[in-house]
């Protein structure tokens, strides 16, 4: 019936529960017997807890800890834990009452972990064995009936119902067996005489003792007893307890004294000395660890204790004394070892990989830690830590450690963390352990690359050479690998109506910025682009910046003379009255240059003049002036030639001929002028839109001038008629016409200020009609001849 109920309990273990949801999983217990051959079935692990059969290989589907690795097995096929190696459960677990492999089942992707236990049942495979098979016994004659002798014990590995279960002893009418059970369980065996002996009738017996276990089917050992009939030594020797109890410290030094004990023999003299010894079955367990001194009953340390092997003792000792034949008593110690804080903590890590993503959230698991310390009480309960000024923390689970995040990573600011795992245990004084992981936080594309500045001012001098670089723009960026790699690119741009990249490339790796034409400032002086910078993350990451080119101007024009302009490869010609005075305005050279700035500065000089001393250049308005007076002995004809040069470096000119020539008559000059004017020839393109913009205003001008002298006129006929009696008529064909020395034929007739020479046709006859006021004005009216005039 035991057996049964027995079996049923095992069979109970089989069953397993999940404890707690998620990675953490609870503790799957099976139970098997021991002495099972190999490759024997266990249970099915994968159907147990649920596992998809096919996925194990893929997530890595093993065993985690030595001891099941050792004596067990699974299958990826199929998920079946099967016996690898014969277990023995009286060498792996000794006398313990509940033996036990714990074993990890780990798997991957994601990180689970399962933790198991196999409980060894006991079978009985051991027979009970006495310490020595021949057991000799000196019994005095004197002895009385009722007196017991102790037996060596048989000693029997296996547990529970397997161990010890009975002695029995041949038949014999001067002796039986009497048995009974201690407090640690073990069952004592006494042979109790029944009947006085007499060595004269028999001096010597001959008895076997049968030790039987309770297992299935029975197993038995046997010793034999040689009994040895003495004459009288009729008090045996007694210890005055019948059992010693004391306790010791693991760590006691060798020597320690743990006890003493005490024996009294009632006899006298060589019967009455007594010497205290071990048992034979108690020799086998203590003769490493405790030293029994026979004089002195003291028992001491003679070995190293440890607690965590085993937490107590049980001594069988006697006491022998010298008479003949010598008499024995006996008595049973059982120690208690006391529990020191001598074993620091064991830190079991469990982990799939060391890196985690830069974007992991708070609770993101990292690593399982499961604590081991195999001392007991305050001494075996620990505490585990890690730092506080690291984003990582700790969260308890079942008897296990969650090592989890507690706050977003920034690679860029902190790429890799050392976490010291410490765990110390609450004895006094405290023992403690740690280690270090390496974390490594690894790069994600949350950086766009940035550039130095918003805007960048690239200046260029015109004519440059194309395919030189003028400029090279850099964006960092702070993440790793693809995700740093950053290639430049133009947006979308306009210069002028065309792509700016026809005007400019730039180098994606670099960010080189090369001109692809040469360009002029005096067509382009500046444009702007955009670069984009992009980085080579998923999803990419980009910014911009404006990049603003600035054409700078180089000397590479030279000055454009607008006027006077040169006709046909000739000399520009201008007149001039020879009653011009000092400082008269003959002319202005009128120039332009295409470039700026400085470049674009004009200075006027003379370069060369047939007369330096009668004619002169502004430097800076460029305008031809007399320098003295026209004397009657000067040259009709002055020649110059002016120099126009730039502020530019190196400088460019332009030169321009002017003749001057000095008049008599003006109205050849007038005449001559016109022609000049008429000539299509002479109205050069440069000078097109000046001439008619010019013009149109003069017409206007001249119109509200005509139209105020008009109406002056109707209002003063009769003066006019008057003076018209004595205007004066000009025949080209007569030398000696009216005017007076001052009008001639090299009278010009000008614009105030302006030099300008109107030349007039000699095939014309024209009158020239003053008015009253005609010596402050500048304009002359001119109408033909008439028969009364001339």
């Amino acid at each position: 019936m035991a057996f049964l109920l027995r079996f049923a309990f095992n069979l109970f273990l089989c069953m397993f529960t999940i404890c707690a949801p998620g990675l953490i999983s609870g503790q799957i217990i099976y139970s098997v017997p021991e002495e099972m051959k190999q490759g024997a079935f266990v249970g099915n692990i994968a159907q147990d807890l649920g596992l998809n059969v096919h996925q194990l290989s893929a997530r890595k589907f093993r065993l985690g800890s030595d001891d099941g690795g050792r004596y067990m097995k699974v299958s990826l096929d199929n998920g079946i834990l099967s016996i690898r190696e014969r277990i023995d459960r009286e060498r792996i677990c000794g006398e313990a009452d509940v033996c036990i492999i714990p074993f990890e089942i780990i798997l991957e992707k994601p990180l689970e972990v399962y933790r198991g236990k196999i409980e060894i049942r006991d079978v009985n495979d051991n027979a009970p064995t006495f310490p020595q098979s021949r057991i000799a016994l000196q019994i005095s004659e004197a002895n009385a009936p009722g007196v017991r002798f102790r037996l060596e014990s048989a000693d029997d590995p296996d547990i529970g119902t397997n161990t010890m279960a009975a002695y029995t002893i041949s038949s014999s009418e001067y002796f039986s067996l009497r048995t009974q059970k201690a407090e640690d369980g073990v069952i004592v065996a006494e042979l109790l005489l029944e009947k006085s002996l007499d060595r004269e009738l028999q001096s010597s017996f001959q008895l076997f003792l049968t030790a039987t276990d309770g297992g299935t089917p029975r197993r038995t050992g046997t010793a034999e007893i040689l009994i040895t009939v003495l004459d009288i030594n009729d008090n045996p020797p007694v210890f005055d307890r019948d059992i010693y109890r004391g306790s010791i410290s693991e760590n006691a030094p060798h020597g320690t004294l743990v006890m003493k004990l005490k024996g009294n023999d009632l006899d006298e003299g060589q019967n009455a000395k007594i010497i205290y010894s071990f048992s034979d079955v108690a020799l086998r367990k203590v003769r490493n660890l405790f030293s029994l001194d026979p004089e002195t009953g003291e028992i001491r340390v003679g070995g190293q204790l440890d607690f965590e092997e085993a937490n107590s003792y049980s001594l069988d000792v006697e006491v022998v004394d010298h008479g003949s034949p010598a008499m024995t008593g006996h008595s049973k110690v059982l120690i208690k070892v006391i529990d020191v804080n001598d074993n620091a903590p064991e830190i079991k890590v469990t982990s799939t990989s060391n890196i985690i993503p830069e974007n992991a959230p708070p609770g993101t698991l990292v690593t399982l830690i499961s604590i081991l310390d195999r001392d007991s009480g305050q001494n075996g309960h620990v505490r585990c830590t890690v730092p506080r000024n690291i984003p990582f923390k700790l969260q308890t689970a079942s008897d296990h450690y969650k090592l989890i995040t507690s706050e977003m990573f920034d690679r860029e600011a902190i790429s890799e963390y050392k976490i010291i795992i410490s765990a110390c245990d609450l004895g006094s004084p405290s023992l403690s352990a740690n280690i270090t992981m390496r974390i490594t936080i690894s790069d994600i594309n949350d950086n766009a690359p940035r550039f130095a500045e918003s805007s960048y001012n690239i200046y260029v001098m015109e004519n440059n050479a194309p395919g030189a670089s003028i400029f090279t723009v850099t964006a960092t960026d702070p993440d790793l690998d693809q995700n740093s790699r950053v290639s430049y690119t133009f947006q979308a741009n306009q210069v002028i109506n065309a792509p700016a990249s026809t005007y400019l490339i730039i180098n994606s790796m670099n960010g080189t910025i090369y001109a692809l034409r040469s360009f002029d400032y005096e067509n382009l002086k500046n444009f702007r682009i955009h670069v984009e910078a992009r980085d080579a993350g998923v999803p990419p990451l980009s910014s911009g910046a404006t990049v603003n080119v600035i054409i700078l101007d180089q000397n590479d024009n030279a000055p454009v003379i607008v006027s006077p302009s040169e006709h046909s490869g000739s000399a520009a010609v201008e007149i001039v009255p020879r009653s011009a005075g000092e400082g008269y305005l003959v002319t202005k050279i009128m120039a332009t240059d295409a470039d700026s700035g400085q470049n674009a500065r004009l200075i006027y000089q003379m370069m060369k003049s047939t007369d330096p001393s009668l004619y002169k250049v502004g430097q800076i308005s460029g305008e031809i002036r007399t320098a003295r007076d026209i004397l009657q002995s000067d040259t009709a004809v002055k020649s110059l030639i002016i120099l126009v040069k730039d502020n530019g470096q190196p400088s460019l000119s332009s030169t321009v001929t002017v003749n001057i020539e000095v008049l008599e008559n003006s109205t050849k000059g007038i005449v001559e002028r016109s022609n000049l004017l008429m000539d299509p020839e002479y109205l050069s393109d440069p000078n097109v839109y000046l001439i008619v913009i010019f013009s149109c205003t003069s017409v206007v001008f001249l119109l509200i001038i005509v139209l105020l002298i008009g109406i002056k006129c109707k209002q003063d006929r009769n003066n006019i008629q008057a003076y018209n009696s004595r205007s004066y008529c000009y025949n080209p064909g007569d030398s000696h016409g009216a005017f007076n020395g001052r009008l001639t034929m090299e009278e010009t007739l000008r614009n105030p200020g302006t030099g300008r020479v109107v030349r007039v046709s000699d095939l014309n006859q024209y009158s020239a009609c003053l008015s009253p006021e005609s010596a402050k004005s500048d304009f002359i009216f001119l109408k033909p001849c008439s028969a009364s005039t001339s």
